[in-house]
């Protein structure tokens, strides 16, 4: 596919057309258009191959696809969402996707990665010794975000094409800022001083925060948008009736009106990410660990059982909310209605979210969303007691893991198989799960996160046979 005929309409360069972005950002640009709002347009690629057959469906299709959305009480919605212009198939040295990203027109590059992706240690400093992000460095491949931004800053800089906004649509906490940091230091690695002013001087990466439960499609979805657009769409997505974007409002070369649309434009993301991370993802693997224990493989089923909806809620309302209660500025977010209606939307069964898809990457999700509440509820000389379920639950589907006993495929980018097998088979596995540097960094080793993990770990293994909590 070529770039769009109108040559005078600004673009946003995507890298990650999964279906979170398809059911995200792309509908918030396409509902812009569809208000008359024609200025701009999205282009997408992926950086690796592992979706080649859904970029060639959609290049196949124009750009264009359909989103079903589903309320909590069933009511389906479908919508054709136009808003991709151009598809670019994956190309190893990303050529074509760097020549978009060069190009004056093109004045924002977003991007969706994994927390796993951003390849940061505890220190939240960029690994370069991750075989990944070395092989970037030594130009052997372009497979990372710091990589494939670096060649697009490094082509846009010799163009002289102007400003460059680099915008997060993921789940890392201050993403913008530690992105920033990484390029950074990914760029200083490689010994560019002219780009790294270059890159200081002309870019701005602000700090967003993302909300839409986007499970993977349903077999049956193609045959229900067949019949309810009559088109034979290869590559639908679905997802909820609920979307959030919260985005700081600094942007180096201008950006859509999205405001218009829904879209929070802030000073500040920090209290509505914060309060989405710890209270919508980490309940969210709470639930999903929880139930794959019970034998349960949905979200919904787990959600409307009342002992693992009941962690979900302590965990919130005991440890959560007293974190990011601030007297002396009040949080733009309601956290205990914020908690209720996450729990009303973790029940939609018309959603069908598996706990394969939730459960996914442990190792970054404990200490990127739970570790900061334990953190400063020690800090803060409270207990843990609740918080330290999630973890607790964590490590008996781990040991599953590592019996080889769970219903699924367990994903976690960021786990070494070696030393997650050997917390297991350890003679204490609480001992060597809370001495584990990889998930509570200075926490690891802490008295009192220990006592509370042994004992949580008691209560879930009555809960695991029993169904109850003690």
């Amino acid at each position: 596919m070529s770039p769009d005929a109108s040559s005078n309409r600004l673009r946003i360069l995507h890298l990650g057309l999964g279906a979170f972005h398809r059911a995200h950002q792309a509908v918030y640009l396409h509902q812009l258009i569809q208000q008359g709002d024609t200025r701009w347009q999205l282009a997408g690629t992926n950086l690796r191959p592992d979706m080649a057959d859904t970029l060639l469906a959609l290049q196949r299709q124009g750009g264009a696809y359909t989103l079903e959305t589903v309320s909590p009480s069933g009511q389906r919605h479908c919508d054709r969402i136009t808003s991709i212009t151009e598809v670019i198939p994956h190309e190893p040295k990303l050529a074509t996707a760097i020549a978009r990203a060069a190009d004056p027109s093109t004045r924002i590059v977003s991007f969706t990665v994994t927390e796993a992706g951003y390849y940061l240690d505890d220190q939240h400093r960029l690994d370069l010794t991750h075989p990944d992000v070395a092989a970037d460095l030594a130009g052997r491949s372009r497979q990372t975000i710091y990589g494939a931004a670096t060649a697009m800053l490094e082509a846009r800089m010799r163009q002289q094409a102007g400003g460059l906004t680099l915008l997060n649509c993921d789940n890392l906490r201050h993403n913008g800022d530690r992105f920033r940091d990484g390029l950074l230091q990914f760029i200083a690695a490689l010994q560019q001083p002219e780009l790294l002013d270059w890159v200081h001087t002309h870019t701005s990466c602000p700090n967003a925060m993302v909300d839409r439960i986007t499970p993977r499609p349903a077999p049956e979805l193609k045959a229900r948008i067949a019949q309810a657009m009559h088109w034979n769409d290869e590559v639908p997505v679905m997802a909820e009736d609920f979307i959030q974007w919260v985005i700081e409002d600094r942007f180096c070369n201008g950006r859509p009106a999205w405001e218009t649309v829904g879209v929070q434009m802030v000073a500040d993301v920090q209290p509505y990410e914060e309060a989405k991370i710890r209270i919508l993802n980490a309940s969210h693997s709470c639930i999903a660990w929880a139930g794959t224990l019970r034998g349960l493989s949905y979200i919904h089923e787990g959600t409307q059982d009342p002992v693992i909806r009941r962690m979900a809620h302590d965990y919130v309302t005991n440890d959560v909310i007293p974190c990011l209660h601030n007297p002396r500025q009040a949080s733009p977010v309601d956290l205990g209605a914020y908690r209720d209606t996450v729990l009303q939307r973790f029940g939609n069964r018309a959603i069908a979210d598996t706990n394969q898809r939730v459960a996914a990457d442990g190792f970054a999700k404990i200490p990127g969303f739970i570790v900061p509440t334990i953190r400063e509820r020690l800090a803060a000389g409270q207990g843990i007691a609740s918080v330290a379920r999630l973890p607790a639950l964590f490590l008996a589907f781990l040991q599953r893991w590592h019996e080889g006993r769970l219903p699924y495929a367990y994903q976690d980018q960021a786990m070494n198989p070696e030393r997650a097998h050997a917390i297991c088979a350890a003679a204490d596995p609480v001992q060597a799960f809370s001495t584990e540097p990889a998930l509570w960094g200075e926490l690891a080793g802490n008295e009192a996160l220990h006592t509370a993990l042994a004992a949580a770990r008691r209560e879930i293994a009555t809960f695991i046979d029993e169904g109850v909590l003690a």
